[in-house]
């Protein structure tokens, strides 16, 4: 008997992702008013047994996220763009990349990787260690290192919010976590029982990113204050063992929503959301219930 699944997504550029047992799903606001749907199933690589390895399952969902997250935000900014009678009956297909799309989308991957690691992970290595002169412990340094790339977060986050599109993505994405909370309660998926809910959700990857920061002030204050390239050397070696760790913490605190501990380790996350989602309108949450239920439909057929 398969054990409890999570529900979980993104939010696209006019639209929201859905990620469900064998398949994901993709709803886009498009032009003319419609909403549309497509579905894609998912390889043995994202639903087979590796995925049920503690640690391991972490990284091979970020990196299930990031190339379906990818795939999703250019199909969703091409079929929002795209005039009223521009909009073909099979566009209802999910769509098939070309090795041309496929390689630009390495392409794109692989920077915003190097960039995200550079500026969240080794950059803030280089502020606290232009302070050796002025700290001498090594805990101390470290707290510096995470308080730096603590602050970039935030930062980043708060920045992106002004952006006028951007918001529209963050209403999206309140719309997403409204709907999943009201089917992680057994709620019609409805406007009137999604309006009940709050926009941000523990399983969030907002949450995610806070609480890879958190661990991984631990995780480097645990290595002391190794000569700088060995430092360098560790911060992108341990990438994958601290976002491993922060999947379980995620996962565990999520099914115990309900504990205390849980709910205060909780609390950082969700406080965070505050700035990544938004209050969606009635027709934001339309396309979060048309993901949804897609999802749940497939997984019904499977």
């Amino acid at each position: 008997m398969p054990g409890p699944f999570y529900y979980g997504g993104q939010a696209v550029i006019e639209g929201i992702l859905i990620r469900g047992r064998q398949s994901v799903c993709l709803a886009v606001r498009c032009t003319d008013g419609g909403i549309w749907t497509g579905q894609l199933s998912l390889s043995r690589i994202y639903n087979g047994r590796i995925r049920q390895i503690p640690l391991l399952r972490g990284v091979i969902i970020l990196i299930e996220t990031l190339l379906l997250g990818f795939r999703a935000l250019s199909r969703s900014a091409e079929i929002a763009m795209l005039p009223p009678e521009a909009q073909p009956s099979q566009l209802l297909e999910a769509p098939r990349a070309s090795q041309k799309e496929r390689a630009a989308m390495a392409v794109s991957m692989t920077v915003a990787m190097v960039l995200g690691v550079g500026i969240f992970f080794l950059l803030p290595l280089l502020g606290a260690r232009s302070l050796d002169n002025f700290i001498s412990s090594s805990l101390v340094s470290n707290l510096v290192e995470g308080v730096v790339r603590l602050f970039f977060l935030v930062g980043y986050i708060w920045a992106i919010g002004h952006l006028p599109d951007m918001r529209r993505v963050f209403a999206y994405h309140g719309a997403e976590h409204m709907t999943i909370h009201a089917h992680e309660n057994n709620l019609p998926l409805d406007i009137k029982h999604i309006r009940q809910f709050p926009t941000a959700h523990p399983r969030c990857g907002t949450a995610f990113l806070l609480t890879v920061v958190l661990v991984s002030i631990i995780v480097f204050a645990l290595l002391g204050h190794p000569p700088f390239w060995i430092a360098v050397i560790s911060r992108l070696a341990l990438v994958p063992i601290i976002g491993g760790i922060s999947y379980e913490i995620i996962r565990l605190s999520g099914a115990h929503s309900r504990n205390p501990l849980a709910r205060s380790l909780m609390l950082p996350g969700l406080l965070l959301q505050r700035l990544t989602t938004r209050q969606p309108d009635e027709t934001q949450i339309e396309v979060a219930v048309a993901a949804m239920t897609q999802v749940l439909a497939a997984d019904a057929n499977a």
